[in-house]
Order: C-alpha cells, then sequence, then structure tokens
C-alpha cells in the first residue's frame, strides 16, 4: 500500500484493526454494531434501489454493511486502510459466499482515480475518527454519480451521546471497548449539513438512530440526539 494519507490516524486504524478477530461475533465487541446494521439498511433501501446498484462503502470495516447490501443485490465496493479488518471481511466473505470488492485505499485517493463511478456511497460510523471529516464528504461527493445517494452516520456531540455512546456504552455497560470515542470528534448535524453544501450535495434527510441494548434492536427515527443518519443526493 502506498503512504498513508495525511488524514487518517494510525492510533485509530490500530484500535479497530485489534477488533478485527471478533468483528463478526453478535456478541463480542462489536455486537452494537451488528444490532445497528439492518436498521441502517433498511434506511438505504428504503431510499435508493439496490439491487444492480454500484455501491462504494467507505470505511467497510470488517464487511457488515458491505455484505448486507451485496446480499440486497447491489455491486458492492468496500474500502478501509485497516489491513487486518479487511482480511476479515475478505475471509467472511470466502465464508459467506457473498462477494464484496474490497480495497485498501482511502476515499480521498479513490476519488483521485475513479470519479463519478458509483451510484450510491455509504459511509457510516466513521467520520467521527478521522482528522478532516470535510475532505471525506467531498471525496465521497467526488465518487457519485449525478443524481447519486450519500448515506452518512455519525455520533451528534451533545450531552446525552456523551452521556450514553462514551459513559454508558464504554465505561458502564462496556457494549465498546474504553476510548472508541472522543466527544471532540462528534458532529452536529447542522456541521454535516455544511460539510454536504461546501462538496456540492444536498441534503434530504437526517434521522435519530437509536439503539436499545438490554433488547440487542435499532430503529430509526426521532430526534438525532445520540446517532443519527443522514441521507444527501448529488444533483443531475
Amino acid at each position: 500500500m502506498s503512504a498513508i494519507p495525511d488524514n487518517v490516524s494510525q492510533a485509530e486504524l490500530d484500535k479497530f484493526d485489534a477488533l478485527a478477530q471478533r468483528w463478526w461475533d453478535p456478541d463480542g465487541p462489536q455486537r452494537a454494531l451488528h444490532a445497528l446494521n439492518p436498521a441502517r439498511l433498511a434506511y438505504v433501501a428504503s431510499r435508493v434501489r439496490l439491487p444492480g446498484a454500484a455501491v462504494l462503502d467507505v470505511g467497510c470495516g470488517g464487511g457488515l454493511l458491505s455484505e448486507a447490501m451485496a446480499r440486497a443485490g447491489a455491486a458492492v465496493t468496500g474500502i478501509d486502510l485497516a489491513s487486518n479488518l479487511l482480511k476479515v471481511a475478505r475471509l467472511h466473505g470466502l465464508e459467506s459466499g457473498v462477494r464484496v470488492e474490497y480495497r485498501q485505499i482511502s476515499a480521498e485517493a479513490l476519488a483521485h482515480t475513479q470519479p463519478g463511478q458509483f451510484d450510491v456511497v455509504t459511509c457510516m460510523e466513521m467520520l467521527e475518527h478521522v482528522p478532516d471529516p470535510a475532505s471525506v464528504v467531498q471525496a465521497c461527493a467526488t465518487l457519485l454519480k449525478p443524481g447519486g445517494y450519500l448515506f452518512l452516520s455519525t455520533l451528534n456531540r451533545t450531552l446525552a451521546a456523551f452521556a450514553l455512546a462514551i459513559v454508558g456504552a464504554e465505561y458502564i455497560a462496556r457494549l465498546l471497548p474504553p476510548g472508541t470515542h472522543q466527544y471532540r470528534d462528534f458532529i452536529r448535524p447542522a456541521e454535516l449539513a455544511q460539510m454536504l453544501r461546501a462538496a456540492g450535495l444536498v441534503l434530504d434527510d437526517i434521522s435519530g438512530l437509536h439503539y436499545d441494548p438490554l433488547g440487542q434492536r435499532a430503529w430509526v427515527g426521532g430526534a438525532p440526539r445520540v446517532n443519527y443518519l443522514a441521507c444527501a443526493r448529488k444533483p443531475e
């Protein structure tokens, strides 16, 4: 792989690489992600037609959403910079028989070589883990075809998010490894909207993404107090 781009934290890559071996364990450190995944997929599938669509999953991790979209009929490319996670994603794809093309490359680097190639771009739970989220949003916009859709999820910078996503999830319930999130890196919806406008995209929707750790279920709707999803489109 080429030199790691500036818009990445090696500490963040190391953190997620360390979780790679249990990424697909529904009772492991990523069990919240397993619960969120059906809700994320439903949000995407309710707004775009996935069968036959060229889809890019930015920050694909071990491939949870990538495989789900491929199962729904999309031609999916998953990209990430965490090498261990990509190894797990590829291995799981071989075991499951779900075809996804995985590449170790940043969104910015791919945007230089494949602009306007994708009908749909997803970028879930990644923006709060990079030094310059606006750069990722711009790259995603460049990668979209005119008329294409970008789907994002991230965490709102609110006291509720600090209490639930960091104190509750990481230190009390131990749903996530301590240190997974930094409050200063959470992104308010208005800030995300500004990034989208600057990238030439039109914001269509922002919806809350909610998680019940006791029932291990997630749903979309209501206020974006903690986690939220966003949908934006690239004008024709």
